[in-house]
Protein backbone atom coordinates (compact mmCIF):
# COMPACT_ATOMS: atom_id res chain seq x y z
CA UNK A 1 0.00 0.00 0.00
CA UNK A 2 1.40 3.78 -1.10
CA UNK A 3 0.07 6.40 1.60
CA UNK A 4 0.37 10.08 -0.18
CA UNK A 5 -0.53 12.52 1.85
CA UNK A 6 -1.55 16.46 0.55
CA UNK A 7 -1.39 19.43 2.96
CA UNK A 8 -3.52 21.59 0.63
CA UNK A 9 -2.56 25.05 -0.13
CA UNK A 10 -5.03 28.66 -0.67
CA UNK A 11 -4.33 28.00 -4.72
CA UNK A 12 -6.37 24.85 -4.17
CA UNK A 13 -9.33 26.36 -2.37
CA UNK A 14 -12.90 24.57 -2.58
CA UNK A 15 -11.96 22.31 -4.89
CA UNK A 16 -13.85 19.35 -5.25
CA UNK A 17 -11.44 16.03 -4.54
CA UNK A 18 -11.73 14.20 -7.40
CA UNK A 19 -10.90 17.62 -9.43
CA UNK A 20 -7.51 17.84 -7.23
CA UNK A 21 -6.18 14.66 -7.99
CA UNK A 22 -7.04 14.50 -11.44
CA UNK A 23 -5.18 17.73 -11.75
CA UNK A 24 -1.75 15.72 -10.00
CA UNK A 25 -2.29 13.11 -12.63
CA UNK A 26 -4.54 10.44 -11.17
CA UNK A 27 -6.60 8.93 -13.65
CA UNK A 28 -9.85 8.42 -14.00
CA UNK A 29 -9.37 4.17 -13.14
CA UNK A 30 -7.25 4.81 -10.16
CA UNK A 31 -9.62 7.35 -8.93
CA UNK A 32 -12.43 4.69 -9.70
CA UNK A 33 -9.93 2.09 -7.53
CA UNK A 34 -9.63 4.91 -4.43
CA UNK A 35 -13.20 5.31 -3.91
CA UNK A 36 -13.66 1.41 -3.70
CA UNK A 37 -10.86 0.91 -1.37
CA UNK A 38 -11.77 0.95 2.13
CA UNK A 39 -10.48 4.57 3.49
CA UNK A 40 -8.50 5.10 -0.17
CA UNK A 41 -9.47 8.82 0.50
CA UNK A 42 -9.63 9.95 3.95
CA UNK A 43 -9.64 14.29 4.75
CA UNK A 44 -8.13 15.47 7.78
CA UNK A 45 -7.85 12.29 8.99
CA UNK A 46 -12.20 11.07 7.84
CA UNK A 47 -13.46 9.08 5.52
CA UNK A 48 -13.85 11.38 2.18
CA UNK A 49 -15.94 11.18 -1.01
CA UNK A 50 -14.49 12.04 -4.19
CA UNK A 51 -17.00 14.86 -4.50
CA UNK A 52 -15.77 16.32 -1.50
CA UNK A 53 -14.30 19.79 -1.38
CA UNK A 54 -11.03 21.03 0.29
CA UNK A 55 -9.78 24.18 1.73
CA UNK A 56 -6.26 25.53 2.65
CA UNK A 57 -4.53 23.85 5.74
CA UNK A 58 -6.39 20.19 5.21
CA UNK A 59 -4.72 17.33 4.88
CA UNK A 60 -6.30 14.86 1.75
CA UNK A 61 -4.38 11.65 1.91
CA UNK A 62 -4.85 8.84 -0.63
CA UNK A 63 -3.78 4.72 -0.31
CA UNK A 64 -2.94 3.41 -3.60
CA UNK A 65 -3.37 -0.34 -3.71
CA UNK A 66 -0.44 -1.95 -5.62
CA UNK A 67 -1.67 -5.47 -5.92
CA UNK A 68 -0.14 -7.73 -8.99
CA UNK A 69 2.20 -10.52 -9.88
CA UNK A 70 5.99 -10.07 -9.82
CA UNK A 71 7.94 -13.26 -11.40
CA UNK A 72 10.42 -14.98 -8.83
CA UNK A 73 12.95 -13.09 -8.26
CA UNK A 74 16.95 -13.69 -10.40
CA UNK A 75 18.80 -13.28 -6.97
CA UNK A 76 22.25 -14.44 -8.73
CA UNK A 77 22.23 -11.49 -11.56
CA UNK A 78 24.65 -8.79 -12.46
CA UNK A 79 21.50 -6.06 -12.63
CA UNK A 80 22.80 -2.93 -10.72
CA UNK A 81 20.73 -0.96 -8.71
CA UNK A 82 20.94 2.66 -9.79
CA UNK A 83 17.78 4.39 -7.72
CA UNK A 84 15.25 3.64 -5.41
CA UNK A 85 12.79 5.13 -3.31
CA UNK A 86 8.51 4.36 -2.74
CA UNK A 87 7.34 5.15 -6.05
CA UNK A 88 10.53 4.14 -8.50
CA UNK A 89 13.11 1.70 -9.20
CA UNK A 90 16.12 2.28 -11.60
CA UNK A 91 18.03 -0.46 -12.76
CA UNK A 92 20.98 -0.40 -14.89
CA UNK A 93 20.13 -3.27 -17.40
CA UNK A 94 23.26 -5.47 -18.99
CA UNK A 95 22.82 -6.67 -22.48
CA UNK A 96 21.60 -9.35 -23.69
CA UNK A 97 18.79 -9.58 -21.03
CA UNK A 98 14.90 -9.19 -22.17
CA UNK A 99 13.22 -7.18 -19.82
CA UNK A 100 9.58 -8.99 -19.68
CA UNK A 101 9.31 -12.63 -19.42
CA UNK A 102 8.16 -14.25 -22.68
CA UNK A 103 7.54 -17.78 -23.81
CA UNK A 104 11.33 -18.14 -24.43
CA UNK A 105 12.31 -16.07 -21.55
CA UNK A 106 11.48 -17.38 -17.79
CA UNK A 107 13.62 -16.50 -14.91
CA UNK A 108 16.06 -14.57 -16.86
CA UNK A 109 14.62 -11.15 -17.00
CA UNK A 110 15.05 -7.41 -16.06
CA UNK A 111 11.33 -7.86 -14.29
CA UNK A 112 13.35 -10.97 -12.38
CA UNK A 113 16.01 -8.82 -11.56
CA UNK A 114 13.61 -6.21 -10.13
CA UNK A 115 11.80 -8.80 -7.83
CA UNK A 116 14.46 -8.43 -5.82
CA UNK A 117 14.12 -5.41 -4.74
CA UNK A 118 9.94 -5.42 -4.86
CA UNK A 119 7.60 -7.16 -3.12
CA UNK A 120 6.29 -10.59 -4.66
CA UNK A 121 2.65 -9.25 -4.92
CA UNK A 122 3.45 -5.82 -6.98
CA UNK A 123 2.85 -5.52 -10.74
CA UNK A 124 6.09 -5.15 -12.25
CA UNK A 125 5.61 -1.84 -14.43
CA UNK A 126 8.72 -0.55 -16.49
CA UNK A 127 7.85 2.54 -18.16
CA UNK A 128 9.63 1.96 -20.81
CA UNK A 129 11.50 -1.32 -22.33
CA UNK A 130 14.96 -1.31 -24.18
CA UNK A 131 15.80 -3.92 -26.59
CA UNK A 132 17.15 -7.46 -25.40
CA UNK A 133 20.82 -6.59 -26.55
CA UNK A 134 20.75 -2.84 -25.73
CA UNK A 135 21.71 -2.11 -22.50
CA UNK A 136 21.47 0.99 -20.16
CA UNK A 137 18.91 2.46 -17.18
CA UNK A 138 15.38 1.47 -17.03
CA UNK A 139 13.11 2.92 -15.09
CA UNK A 140 10.13 0.60 -13.27
CA UNK A 141 7.09 2.42 -11.49
CA UNK A 142 6.02 0.80 -8.53
CA UNK A 143 2.60 1.78 -8.27
CA UNK A 144 -0.01 2.75 -10.57
CA UNK A 145 0.12 6.59 -10.05
CA UNK A 146 4.02 6.62 -10.50
CA UNK A 147 3.25 4.24 -13.99
CA UNK A 148 0.53 6.82 -15.06
CA UNK A 149 2.32 10.08 -14.35
CA UNK A 150 5.67 9.09 -15.84
CA UNK A 151 4.08 7.21 -19.39
CA UNK A 152 5.60 8.57 -22.37
CA UNK A 153 7.42 11.95 -20.43
CA UNK A 154 11.14 10.49 -19.64
CA UNK A 155 13.88 11.77 -21.95
CA UNK A 156 16.98 9.96 -22.34
CA UNK A 157 19.97 9.97 -24.27
CA UNK A 158 21.36 7.32 -25.55
CA UNK A 159 25.20 6.22 -26.83
CA UNK A 160 25.85 4.18 -29.93
CA UNK A 161 29.06 3.50 -32.22
CA UNK A 162 28.21 3.35 -35.83
CA UNK A 163 30.86 3.08 -38.34
CA UNK A 164 31.75 5.51 -40.79
CA UNK A 165 33.14 8.82 -39.77
CA UNK A 166 30.67 11.25 -38.60
CA UNK A 167 30.78 14.99 -37.41
CA UNK A 168 29.47 17.48 -35.80
CA UNK A 169 25.14 17.31 -35.43
CA UNK A 170 22.06 16.69 -37.39
CA UNK A 171 18.77 15.13 -37.34
CA UNK A 172 17.36 12.20 -39.09
CA UNK A 173 13.70 12.75 -39.50
CA UNK A 174 12.60 10.09 -41.79
CA UNK A 175 9.30 7.39 -41.26
CA UNK A 176 9.49 4.23 -40.12
CA UNK A 177 7.43 1.05 -40.76
CA UNK A 178 7.38 -2.73 -40.75
CA UNK A 179 9.70 -4.95 -43.42
CA UNK A 180 7.01 -7.03 -45.21
CA UNK A 181 5.29 -9.14 -42.61
CA UNK A 182 8.07 -9.08 -40.38
CA UNK A 183 7.23 -8.43 -37.08
CA UNK A 184 11.00 -7.70 -35.84
CA UNK A 185 12.30 -5.42 -38.56
CA UNK A 186 12.07 -2.18 -39.59
CA UNK A 187 12.96 0.32 -42.62
CA UNK A 188 12.19 3.87 -43.48
CA UNK A 189 9.39 3.38 -45.70
CA UNK A 190 7.89 6.56 -46.56
CA UNK A 191 4.18 5.65 -45.49
CA UNK A 192 5.52 4.78 -42.01
CA UNK A 193 5.08 6.35 -38.71
CA UNK A 194 7.08 9.55 -38.18
CA UNK A 195 10.20 9.18 -36.27
CA UNK A 196 12.68 12.12 -35.41
CA UNK A 197 16.42 11.10 -34.35
CA UNK A 198 18.58 13.87 -32.92
CA UNK A 199 22.07 13.12 -32.53
CA UNK A 200 25.68 14.44 -31.64
CA UNK A 201 29.17 13.25 -32.92
CA UNK A 202 31.53 12.66 -29.77
CA UNK A 203 34.52 11.14 -31.03
CA UNK A 204 35.79 8.84 -33.91
CA UNK A 205 37.98 6.26 -33.40
CA UNK A 206 39.69 3.38 -36.54
CA UNK A 207 36.94 4.60 -39.35
CA UNK A 208 33.78 4.84 -36.80
CA UNK A 209 32.03 7.36 -34.48
CA UNK A 210 30.33 7.68 -30.58
CA UNK A 211 27.54 9.41 -30.92
CA UNK A 212 24.87 11.07 -28.24
CA UNK A 213 21.24 10.41 -29.41
CA UNK A 214 17.90 11.52 -27.95
CA UNK A 215 14.57 10.97 -29.72
CA UNK A 216 11.34 12.72 -30.48
CA UNK A 217 9.68 9.49 -30.84
CA UNK A 218 9.72 6.23 -30.07
CA UNK A 219 9.61 4.03 -32.45
CA UNK A 220 10.86 -0.08 -32.79
CA UNK A 221 14.13 0.44 -33.60
CA UNK A 222 14.56 3.47 -34.47
CA UNK A 223 18.22 4.46 -33.78
CA UNK A 224 19.08 1.54 -35.53
CA UNK A 225 16.93 1.96 -38.45
CA UNK A 226 17.80 5.59 -38.82
CA UNK A 227 21.87 5.03 -39.11
CA UNK A 228 21.44 1.97 -41.02
CA UNK A 229 19.55 4.20 -43.62
CA UNK A 230 21.97 6.62 -43.87
CA UNK A 231 25.06 4.12 -44.35
CA UNK A 232 26.08 4.23 -40.37
CA UNK A 233 24.96 0.73 -39.05
CA UNK A 234 25.82 0.33 -35.38
CA UNK A 235 28.08 -2.05 -34.53
CA UNK A 236 27.37 -5.60 -33.70
CA UNK A 237 23.86 -4.55 -35.34
CA UNK A 238 24.10 -7.69 -37.60
CA UNK A 239 19.86 -7.10 -38.29
CA UNK A 240 20.59 -3.65 -39.78
CA UNK A 241 23.88 -4.34 -41.24
CA UNK A 242 27.18 -3.55 -39.15
CA UNK A 243 30.37 -5.01 -38.81
CA UNK A 244 30.44 -7.82 -35.74
CA UNK A 245 33.91 -8.18 -35.24
CA UNK A 246 34.59 -6.04 -32.34
CA UNK A 247 31.12 -6.44 -30.48
CA UNK A 248 28.53 -9.43 -30.23
CA UNK A 249 25.18 -7.15 -29.97
CA UNK A 250 24.32 -3.60 -31.19
CA UNK A 251 26.51 -0.81 -29.94
CA UNK A 252 23.44 0.81 -27.81
CA UNK A 253 22.93 2.06 -24.47
CA UNK A 254 20.63 3.95 -22.33
CA UNK A 255 23.02 6.08 -19.99
CA UNK A 256 20.64 9.13 -18.71
CA UNK A 257 17.73 9.64 -18.48
CA UNK A 258 15.39 13.18 -17.17
CA UNK A 259 12.41 13.08 -15.62
CA UNK A 260 10.04 14.83 -13.16
CA UNK A 261 9.35 12.79 -10.10
CA UNK A 262 5.83 11.26 -10.31
CA UNK A 263 5.11 12.76 -6.80
CA UNK A 264 7.57 15.38 -5.46
CA UNK A 265 7.70 16.39 -9.47
CA UNK A 266 11.25 17.24 -8.43
CA UNK A 267 13.39 17.04 -11.62
CA UNK A 268 15.85 14.19 -11.46
CA UNK A 269 18.52 13.04 -13.56
CA UNK A 270 19.88 9.70 -13.28
CA UNK A 271 23.27 8.13 -14.56
CA UNK A 272 25.19 4.79 -15.22
CA UNK A 273 28.25 3.67 -16.33
CA UNK A 274 28.76 2.16 -19.95
CA UNK A 275 29.13 -1.64 -20.01
CA UNK A 276 32.86 -3.53 -19.88
CA UNK A 277 32.06 -4.80 -23.65
CA UNK A 278 30.92 -0.35 -24.89
CA UNK A 279 34.04 0.55 -22.64
CA UNK A 280 36.15 -1.95 -25.36
CA UNK A 281 34.90 0.01 -27.96
CA UNK A 282 35.74 3.53 -26.98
Amino acid sequence: MRIIKFIITQHDNHKQIREFLREFGVSASLLTKLKNTENGITLNGKFARSIDRINSGDILVISIENKGHMPAALKDSNVHKIYEDEDILVLNKPPMMPVHESRNHQGDTLANAAACYMDSDTAFRAVYRLDRDTSGLVLIAKNELAACKLAGKIQKDYYAVCSGLLTKKATIDLPIDRVGDSIIKRCVCENGEKAVTHWQAISNKDNTTLLKISLETGRTHQIRVHFSHIGHPLLGDSLYGGECKKINRQALHCKTIYFSHPISEKQMTVDCDFPDDFKGLI
